[in-house]
């Protein structure tokens, strides 16, 4: 299975030494940033953070060699995350391994199945939602680096007095060294500069902020293969496929629209079911070695492509230095200051979220307008795959309320006394009842003509309408014919058999200009007709 968009992206020149460069120094920042978020994502969920670095690494090297779309990162996020804390407080660590193995194997089964082509159904007011909603959703999960515990009654609260405009001001700093270097130079990736400017004031200055060892040691060994100790039987079976199947829905849809981002920010298309496949494959080993499954980061991946991270080389260094950092740069890592990797974030926020939304939303129409807005809502107080849902059902609604308006017909007299109906528009559910008030049984000849040239029988409702319609013309004692149906229209009555009782008029001209202009295949004996 191999597209245009499942080779690596590479750079006209190929693979220079600037461009080695380039990408390796991006999956350094990938790497650098990837580190709090699986730690935090971990929390989450219950679990150590070690399961979410294992995670963040297994994920993203496999996605980075294997996925549809360089450039993309995959690790630990918080949309599975959330999933997964009720299973691991019932049911113990153990369990989410057996459920992260049955959400890869689903994956795989839904990238051989090749419904990764479905997102293509997911309509731009949606897309538009999904970038908008996680680009907030990553603003706010940031504003807990701005909060303490109180260690009387273990509440958080907000920094106060000093401590807060320092915070504030590490941050400003970081973002306006990422905003400011690449007017100056492309030398080295504005994120990872901003981090390591950060990073030398803090340690130079000796300054009291947080680091990223206050949230935990991100020491550790090599992950080691690992069988789930859970009992292989229909009782665990019952228990985890509910969530697999979650997990596996909301991964899929992140990554694939993480997928089309991407691909539309580097003008490279990626290939859909390849990353499905990926993804479950990742997610497969990823459940053997001790972690706890993942799927595309939106905000790492906008990171790697603004970082100059276009290859399958950004992905593989950044998860190969997050396995550096876990093995031996623990120590190192462990100064850098949150402050840092907040400003990042809050720079992906900025590049992430569709500001021209704003000056479209009173342009385009108004249930677009409403669709965006839903999903930035959904996404932001529910979850992603929930959001998706929701915007493409109201999007498919909207359309359909749409077309229903469209049918109607024009009618003539023929020179033998017929009676033609020409219909415009598609004959489907919606647009059914609106198909019965064309017609005047009563009034009308006793030959009746339907021309479908412009129009088409859609669905099972359009089949009932076209039944209702000759019933009512038979006890008129009249006739109902139909003409220039489409062959797939065709084979629509001939499968409803005695269900539609009508006469199919054919059109040899019809059928050969059809067949000329190569639109759609023509039996035989439509052509002979």
């Amino acid at each position: 299975m191999h597209s245009s968009g499942d080779a690596v992206a590479r750079p006209k020149d190929g693979f220079s030494a600037a461009t080695i460069k380039t990408e390796v120094l991006s999956g350094l920042t990938v790497a650098l940033a990837l580190v709090p978020e699986a730690v935090a994502f971990a929390f989450v969920a219950h679990v150590d953070p070690l399961v979410g670095l294992y995670a963040a690494f297994i994920v993203g090297l496999i996605t980075a060699v294997f996925g549809g779309r360089p450039g993309m990162i995959s690790g630990a996020t918080g949309a599975l995350a959330v999933v997964m804390v009720s299973l691991v407080v019932t049911h113990g660590v153990e369990y989410l391994f057996a459920t992260v193995v049955l959400m890869g194997l689903l994956q795989v089964a839904f990238g051989l199945l090749r419904w990764g082509k479905f997102i293509r159904m997911v309509p731009h007011p949606v897309m538009l939602g999904f970038v908008n909603g996680l680009a907030i959703v990553i603003f706010l999960a940031q504003l807990g680096q701005f909060k303490i515990i109180d260690p009387a009654s273990g509440a958080s609260q907000w920094l106060q007095g000093a401590d807060m405009m320092l915070m504030l001001g590490l941050v400003a700093l970081t973002m306006v060294v990422i905003w400011l270097l690449p007017k100056l130079t492309n030398i080295v990736p504005a994120p990872l500069a901003g981090i390591l400017v950060v990073s030398a004031v803090v340690i130079g200055l000796g300054l009291d902020v947080r680091s990223v060892g206050d949230m935990a040691s991100v020491a550790g060994g090599l992950p080691e293969f690992h069988i789930p100790q859970v009992p292989f039987d229909l009782e665990t079976l019952k228990i985890i496929f509910p969530y697999s199947l979650i997990l596996a829905a909301i991964g899929l849809i992140e990554s694939l629209l993480t997928l089309n981002l991407v691909s539309e920010m580097t003008g490279k298309r990626g290939g859909a079911s390849r990353e499905c496949l990926a993804q479950g494959a990742a997610n497969v080993v990823t459940g053997f070695f001790g972690g706890m499954g993942g799927c595309a980061m939106i905000g790492q991946s906008m990171i790697n492509v603004k970082s100059g991270g276009r290859t399958r080389l950004a992905g593989i260094a950044a998860a190969l230095f997050l396995l550096c950092f876990i093995l031996f740069a623990s120590p190192l890592i462990e100064q850098i200051p949150l402050a840092a990797l907040v400003g990042v974030m809050f720079m992906v926020v900025v590049g992430t979220f569709a500001w021209n939304t704003f000056k479209i939303l009173h342009k385009i129409p108004r249930t677009d307008a409403v669709v965006i807005a839903l999903v930035t809502g959904v996404t932001v107080y529910s979850d992603l795959a929930v959001a998706v849902v929701v915007g493409v059902i109201v999007s498919a609604l909207a359309y359909a309320w749409n077309a229903s308006k469209r049918i109607n017909a024009q009618t003539t007299i023929n020179s033998e006394g017929h009676k033609i109906y020409r219909l415009e528009g598609p004959l489907f559910f919606g647009s059914a009842s609106g198909f019965q008030e064309i017609f005047d049984p009563i009034s009308d000849p006793d030959d009746v003509i339907v021309d479908f040239i412009n129009s088409r029988v859609v669905d099972h409702s359009a089949l009932e309408a076209i039944d209702a319609l000759a019933t009512r013309y038979e006890q008129q004692g009249k006739t109902l014919h139909l003409r220039h149906l489409t062959p797939d229209c065709k084979r629509l009555l001939k499968r409803a058999g005695d269900l539609v009782e009508v006469t199919v008029m054919e059109d040899p001209n019809y059928g050969i200009a059809v067949d000329y202009h190569g639109d759609i295949d023509v039996p035989a004996a439509a052509k002979n007709t």
